[in-house]
């Protein structure tokens, strides 16, 4: 059976973030991940984790501006301090909440970008990658790159699975892995699962939502539980992260999730908060 995360991110929005940990443990969830934790102390996040018996499966290391629409610093030129500042940073935070998995995003390339901008910049990516998994392996964490689909980030360094297979090879770092996202692989290039199959080796977590609405997973063109199904059979034994906007508030939306987490043996609470 597939181990499910609560992306806190995505999920449990109703309460403020330190509530979302006990509201997912509330609901069945064993494991948490969340995009960015670093408006909160560490200790006090790592207090919340302990008290509801949840594991921290993942989170972004600092994307930079992301209100100014930075997605990541590992692949833009002049950043390169900042991007060794947010590594340190990051695993800081992950020493704290025992957190064995980092997202390292690679950053945009501007629209009018060549080929050989482009080329320079994937150069530095695989440069930094190189750097942040040697700091990474010191304590034990896995870093993990994303393709993210040209809708969402159309400006995205890295959008196809192929693509974070052959930085993988280049890089060469045994502690570094794909995060394969199905929502953004379904919109990107479909036929999951030939290649869930075909990268598995090479997975270190994956995240899930309905396509094309990014609501439930229940939702939409994609059979996740005949996914699911495949997963177990192909000895998958990570973590799947619910990374999905729910349509109409969380608890509303998990009943696609009651089967998953039976052996909970508790029901799903009638609120959150």
């Amino acid at each position: 059976m597939p181990r499910f995360s609560a992306n806190l991110t995505f999920l449990f929005t109703e309460v403020d973030f330190p509530a979302r940990f006990g509201a997912a443990a509330a609901a069945g969830f064993r494991a948490v991940e969340f995009a960015y934790p670093y408006a909160f102390e560490p200790a006090g996040i790592a207090q919340r984790v302990r008290e509801h018996g949840l594991d921290v499966v993942l989170f972004n290391a600092p994307p930079g501006d992301h209100a100014a629409g930075d997605r990541g610093l590992a692949s833009v030129p002049g950043r390169e301090t900042e991007f060794a500042t947010s590594i340190d940073t990051a695993l800081r935070y992950a020493q704290a909440l025992q957190c064995s998995r980092l997202h390292v995003m690679a950053g945009n390339v501007p629209a009018d970008a060549d080929a050989g901008e482009r080329d320079r910049r994937r150069k530095l990516y695989l440069h930094q990658l190189r750097w942040a998994c040697a700091q990474a392996a010191t304590q034990g964490v896995t870093i993990l790159i994303e393709p993210l689909n040209a809708g969402d980030a159309p400006h995205y360094l890295l959008s196809h699975q192929a693509d974070a297979h052959a930085i993988l090879g280049e890089v060469g770092a045994p502690n570094l892995r794909m995060q394969f996202d199905l929502y953004h692989a379904q919109i990107t290039e479909g036929n999951l699962a030939h290649k869930l199959q075909h990268f598995l080796p090479h997975i270190g977590h994956i995240q899930i939502a309905g396509v094309p609405d990014r609501h439930e997973p229940n939702t939409g063109e994609v059979n996740y539980p005949w996914l699911f199904g495949r997963l177990d059979a192909w000895g998958y034994d990570g973590w799947v992260g619910c990374e999905y906007r729910p349509a109409q508030g969380t608890l509303n939306g998990l009943a696609w999730l009651r089967p998953w987490l039976a052996d909970r043996r508790r029901g799903l609470p009638d609120r959150v908060g």
